[in-house]
């Protein structure tokens, strides 16, 4: 969750103190195209969430001050962090996947829908909706206000281990969707060139997925990092977000140094909009390096 590129204007006008209260905020439309191979793909805006630098949400076990200092000498805020929460789209023949589906209507003003319009996408033309994860912020877009399935026409796609857990953790959604899931096990083929990744710690069952077009790969890495500031200059640190800290930790530092090794390109749904580019090593952690190209 990175800081957000546009927020609406009236948001603007809040007083610090209310930035630094946690919780999800609006988002402006948007979206931002680029090529992989033979595949199209669009990284999609729906909202945001800010959360208090001391709220625990990063390093807790080290202290605020380490915080602190990883804000400040990013030139970042001190008493907020700001996080994205976008969607990827991926048009291949056959199928129009997308991967999350943002905050929905627990958000008036999510913009996920409104995004998929400017990308020439109608929810009912959507065949395949892939989950990382149960979390609110990435299922809340897949039901409508009147708690009818948002993507009509879509398969729902997440981890059988992310299902059971959903279907605990929110069961008038599971009620909802149950029709539509198709639960699978990681580690093989779904859709053509798309693979999940067992990334389990974030939540029992939590999945990134590698896209694959020819010799062009892409890896969406959904939660394993939060922040493109503190999440990669401090894997270690644990994170109250996730489920299991001790394992997020060692997904989140175990995925990096494998992304970074193989030069991956990365989408993270949570980073600055549109969240597309590389993780490249920086001392005893990473930094992040934007594909300027993404959109252009």
């Amino acid at each position: 969750m990175p800081r957000i590129a546009c927020i609406v204007f009236a948001l603007c006008l809040l007083p610090l103190s209310a930035w630094a209260q946690e919780g999800p905020v609006p988002g402006k439309a948007g979206a931002a195209s680029f090529s992989l191979g033979q595949l199209k793909l669009t990284a999609l805006r729906d909202g945001g969430y800010v959360t208090p630098a001391a709220s625990g949400a990063f390093g807790a076990e080290a202290g605020a001050a380490a915080v602190t200092k990883v804000l400040t000498d990013a030139h970042l805020p001190t008493d907020k962090i700001s996080l994205d929460v976008d969607a990827l789209l991926v048009r291949m023949p056959g199928h129009v996947v997308l991967l999350d589906t943002g905050l929905g209507p627990q958000l008036p003003g999510a913009a996920l829908v409104q995004s998929l319009k400017l990308a020439g996408v109608q929810p009912a033309a959507v065949t395949d909706v892939l989950i990382t994860h149960g979390h609110s912020d990435h299922t809340g877009g897949l039901a409508t206000t009147d708690h009818k399935p948002a993507f009509p026409n879509a398969t729902i796609r997440m981890s059988s281990r992310e299902w059971t857990n959903l279907q605990k953790q929110d069961p008038a959604l599971s009620k909802v969707i149950a029709a539509k899931v198709a639960p699978f096990e990681p580690g093989s083929e779904i859709l053509p060139g798309i693979t999940p990744i067992a990334l389990y710690g974030h939540t029992p069952g939590h999945v990134g997925y590698e896209i694959v077009s020819g010799n062009a790969r892409i890896e969406d890495i959904g939660d394993a990092a939060h922040s493109s500031v503190i999440s990669l200059e401090k894997p270690q640190w644990l994170g109250e977000w996730d489920g299991d800290q001790k394992m997020g930790a060692a997904a989140r530092t175990k995925e990096l140094a494998r992304l970074a090794k193989a030069h991956t390109l990365v989408f993270a749904p949570h980073f600055p909009f549109p969240g597309v580019g590389w993780i490249v090593p920086k001392g005893d952690g990473y930094v992040w390096t934007p594909d300027t190209k993404a959109g252009h």
